[in-house]
């Protein structure tokens, strides 16, 4: 195992906080290379006043390899 590195990053969904992560692990990986792990650090929603929730936030931590 070489030199690990972890950075933080938010993501979005309308349709839910497991699309969110996999929408940031994705965009993150256009630019990043050897990611190994994604934590979930934080999760939250957006309600509108008809008290339906609109949109799906995650704070992530994703864990990838210095080569």
């Amino acid at each position: 195992m070489g030199v690990m590195k972890v950075i933080e990053i938010l993501s979005s969904s309308d349709v839910s906080w497991e699309e969110a992560t996999r929408k940031g692990v994705a965009e993150a990986s256009k630019t990043l290379k050897h990611i190994r792990s994604v934590y979930v650090q934080d999760q939250s929603a957006v309600v509108n006043e008809d008290g339906k929730v609109t949109e799906f936030r995650v704070n992530l931590k994703l864990t990838f390899e210095i080569k």
